[in-house]
């Protein structure tokens, strides 16, 4: 039996995707990192590596959107290593971008508007 190299669930041999999270799975090179609970993984050799979790969560978004800046950076950041939550990250500073030439938008208009009655 081997594991996910994403999640750690066990897979029948020769299988080419997990069936628990649908990650595509390589062939045993013999060096192959599992996953041994908690928030470490081992492979074969004994070396612990820590588990990445990229569940792109709603957190990073609000970040993204609050600090614009910020989302971009770590968009940049971790657009390889972790795409989803690079993609929740850059999808906050992307909303909060355009909201705020919208009201800008609106504000020119508005004073133009006004400008044009007096």
């Amino acid at each position: 039996m081997a594991f996910c190299s994403q999640c750690g669930t066990q897979v029948p041999d020769g299988t080419k995707f997990c069936p628990n999270c649908g990650a595509q799975q390589q062939k045993n090179t013999g060096n192959t990192v599992y996953r041994q609970g908690g928030n470490s993984a081992y492979d074969t050799y004994g070396t612990q590596y820590p588990v990445q979790v990229d569940n792109g969560g709603f957190g990073w978004g609000l970040l993204g959107f609050c600090i614009p800046i910020v989302g971009l950076i770590l968009f940049l950041v971790w657009k390889d290593s972790k795409p989803r939550t690079a993609k929740a990250a850059g999808m906050g500073a992307l909303i909060s971008v355009l909201i705020g030439v919208l009201f800008y938008a609106l504000g020119a208009c508005g004073s133009i508007a006004a400008g044009l009655m007096l």
